[in-house]
């Protein structure tokens, strides 16, 4: 502790020990004043290089460099081979041969001869190249239809005529009195007619192998996949409906007048729109939907509905459903598909027969709340984790049957279940090794802060540690396997890029430096990742960033990050980083900060995942507030002298914060904040809140808007009036909301030319100094 004596040599050690101190001006300049980071690495074909884009002497923007054995540092690519080097190459039996599109053309390269040569070129472009069983068979889409292009004979077959719209009817011409004239008069007009019927009745005995056109009407065509064996075209139809999207307006514009934009539709139960699930088979030329009437649990009615009188006379009928396109074998014998429900509280797995349109249902799995979790997308038209071994007859999938995301195999044949991981603990991401016989895991494993790399062999399910310390590693595998190409970080350092050995318990070779001598001259905090406990028992984790003694002021402040669906209290370096950069500083000025991964946020498994199901700032509100506690009961702050911060979901936190628990938090600083969530999207919500017209309370319960009589504290809101994800007007209606109740301690800053995430450093600067302003104001006894 220090006297009053040495309070200015107490505060001089701590900038000595901590570098320079930190101005805003700088700081929020992000990854300019950071350093811009290496990312999208990726090997070349042959493995020999290493590319990444780049932007280490920050120019106006990123490049591609490459690193390769007897570099003593990364090099730029040029233009043309950078482009090369982001290409999606299809894989073929013969290992020196790939095929790739580009620009709408189609190329084979040789990586023997590194020789690309054009294949096919039309004005039409193609996309979703596939490769066939056949040897040289290429299936690909053009115009909404799919074709085969085999490379053996040079010939391109159109397989499918899909066409919108409706068949054109020829009209029939209708008898007069001088057409009937004519026909009894001369000789000439009954010799016409008879040989135009005798022609037409010959075409329909020559049968065409040009298939027939199929009208799908007004719908839509998408997820169009051949089989590998080229027998069949899947395909997906949706109903088109006319969804009514908000307006947004520009002000600061290039020529002078208003912009108005379309961007959301609100969340609704008229936004669960059908699908149809087609399958056209070539031989016969003929279409056909395959019904799923039958899965299990399809006509289920949510529990949520007990809580209305009206449940009692809802009619059961199928949920509308969302069929992913299929995945197949390597010989094409099985085609295997995901299926989720729209309210997104099913997803199943079947078996699909394209031959007789019928499935089997291997795999059903039920949230109560809502689907999800790591390799299960939270959005009913996501796909999840789902692949073959190398068996030709087992799958493998992903669950949270257990609480938490572990991955599965399944046997079509013997119909035999094994879980191949377990633990509370989470699978975050799967990739099948080249022998088809083991898996590379990313886990967070040693704790739910770290991402760690694993292989684990499926004949035992032993996982065999290979980066297993403190911090994240994103990994990706060379050609052969032999070695890992990762992009590592931690909590006080940035991104950098490190080759490995494929090995157990493995060290990192560094080949990047992204750092700026800026950055590196203050001594960044390694925050500490505490635990404590919830009011309901649950452990809650959370970065603490602690003053020096000496100028701890026992004012604090807590960081609410935002997405809901999203980890910050881990050991690796932030998306947050000018937040970090913020923490410090407030450290440096004596405020103890709390930022906590509340209820509902990402890496702690199912339960904490849904843990705000049908009330958002429920339990993920109270974490906050026992967090607060926490930071009373250990680290002697003032119960008076607590404030509150984040933005989008944490502004929203914030702004329930300030209202449903006006005594709690004496000042609040809400960025980009959700005030109502039935003008939310449809996505997010509707899995969190149901819909508005189906469980209005959640809805009421959840919005800070019908709470804002009870503003005390002191309140600031931000926003940006271009924000095109949480509408500036979100913020305008909660505006009128205090003006019409005669609120005064709050203050609304606006940004004309920000969106949802700010671009502008001068943006940047002006929205953490009013924050700075507000706390310094409110938190520090004068």
């Amino acid at each position: 502790m220090c006297n009053k004596l040495f309070l200015s040599l107490c505060v001089l050690f701590s900038v000595i020990i901590h570098g320079q101190s930190l101005k805003l001006e700088e700081i929020m300049k992000g990854n300019t004043f950071i350093g811009e980071q290496p990312e999208n690495e990726r090997w070349s074909l042959d493995g020999q290089k290493i590319y990444f884009d780049w932007n280490p002497n920050n120019d106006l923007g990123t490049s591609t460099y490459y690193w390769k054995k007897g570099l003593s540092k990364p090099e730029l690519t040029s233009p043309i081979e950078a482009a090369f080097s982001k290409l999606d190459f299809k894989k073929t039996s013969n290992p020196d041969l790939f095929y790739y599109v580009d620009k709408g053309r189609l190329f084979s390269y040789s990586i023997k001869n590194q020789v690309s040569k054009k294949l096919y070129q039309q004005t039409n472009p193609i996309s979703n190249l596939q490769i066939g069983v056949a040897v040289g068979v290429l299936h690909f889409r053009q115009n909404d239809n799919a074709f085969e292009f085999n490379t053996n004979e040079g010939s391109v077959i159109q397989l499918t005529n899909f066409r919108k719209g409706k068949a054109d009817e020829v009209a029939k011409e209708k008898d007069s009195f001088l057409k009937t004239q004519q026909k009894e008069l001369f000789q000439f007009v009954r010799d016409e007619e008879a040989l135009k019927k005798w022609n037409l009745a010959a075409a329909k005995l020559t049968k065409s192998d040009f298939p027939k056109p199929y009208f799908y009407g007004k719908d839509n065509l998408s997820n169009l996949k051949v089989d590998p064996k080229g027998k069949f075209v899947t395909f997906r139809l949706t109903e088109d409906s006319e969804r009514k999207n908000e307006k947004m307006e520009r002000f600061i514009t290039v020529d002078g007048y208003n912009k108005i934009e379309d961007t959301k539709s609100k969340v609704s139960i008229s936004n669960l729109i059908p699908t149809k699930f087609g399958i056209y088979n070539i031989a016969t030329d003929s279409v056909s939907f395959v019904n799923f009437s039958t899965l299990s649990h399809i006509q289920d009615i949510p529990k949520y509905f007990e809580s209305y009188e009206k449940s009692k006379t809802v009619e059961k009928k199928d949920k509308l459903i969302v069929v992913q396109e299929p995945i197949y074998n390597a010989n094409g014998s099985y085609a295997v598909s995901e299926i989720r429900s729209q309210d997104n509280k099913e997803r199943w797995i079947v078996v699909l027969n394209l031959e007789n349109s019928t499935f089997q249902e291997i795999e059903h799995q039920h949230d109560e709340a809502w689907i999800g979790g790591p390799g299960i997308p939270s959005s009913s038209f996501g796909q999840g984790t789902l692949g073959f071994l190398g068996d030709n007859e087992t799958i493998y999938f992903q669950s949270e049957a257990t609480g938490y995301s572990h991955l599965y195999t399944y046997n079509l044949k013997s119909k035999k279940r094994v879980q191949l991981t377990s633990g509370n603990w989470e699978v975050r991401g799967v990739n099948l090794a080249k022998d088809k016989k083991s898996f590379y895991l990313s886990t967070n494993t040693t704790h739910p802060g770290n991402r760690n790399f694993y292989k684990v062999e499926i004949a035992n399910g032993i996982l065999q540690p290979i980066l297993a310390k403190d911090g994240a590693h994103e990994v990706t595998l060379s050609p052969d396997e032999n070695t890992l190409l990762v992009r590592y970080s931690y909590k006080n350092k940035p991104w950098e890029l490190f080759t490995a050995s494929n090995k157990n318990n493995t060290s990192l070779n560094q080949i990047t430096t992204s750092t700026t001598e800026a950055f590196k001259s203050y001594r960044w905090r390694e925050p500490e990742v505490i635990s404590f406990k919830a009011q309901d028992g649950i452990n809650v984790n959370a970065r603490l960033y602690k003053p020096e003694n000496s100028s701890a002021n026992k004012a604090a402040i807590i960081f609410v990050h935002g997405a809901g669906y999203l980890q910050n209290a881990h050991n690796y370096w932030s998306s947050y980083h000018r937040e970090y950069m913020f923490h410090n500083a407030l450290t440096d000025l004596g405020y103890t900060v709390l930022d906590i991964d509340y209820r509902a946020s990402d890496g702690y498994g199912r339960d904490f995942r849904t843990g705000i199901y049908r009330f958002m700032g429920g339990k993920d509100l109270t974490d906050q507030i026992d967090g607060k506690n926490y930071l009373v009961k250990n680290l002697g702050i003032d119960a008076s002298r607590v404030g509150i911060y984040g933005g989008s979901y944490g502004g929203f936190i914030t702004l329930m914060g300030m209202l449903t628990t006006p005594k709690e938090f004496a000042a609040g600083a809400a960025l980009r904040s959700v005030t109502d969530w039935a003008h939310y999207n449809h996505g997010y919500t509707g899995n969190i809140l149901n819909f508005p017209e189906t469980d209005p309370d959640a809805y009421k319960k959840s919005s800070p808007i019908y709470f804002a009589d009870n503003l005390q504290g002191n309140l600031l809101m931000l926003h940006g009036m271009v924000d095109d994800n949480v509408e500036y007007k979100d913020i305008v209606r909660m505006s009128q909301r205090f003006i019409e109740l005669g609120k005064k301690n709050w203050s609304l800053s606006s940004f004309p030319v920000e969106a949802h995430g700010f671009k502008e450093t001068y943006s940047w600067v002006d929205e953490y100094s009013r924050i700075l302003d507000l706390f310094n104001s409110t938190l520090l006894k004068k």
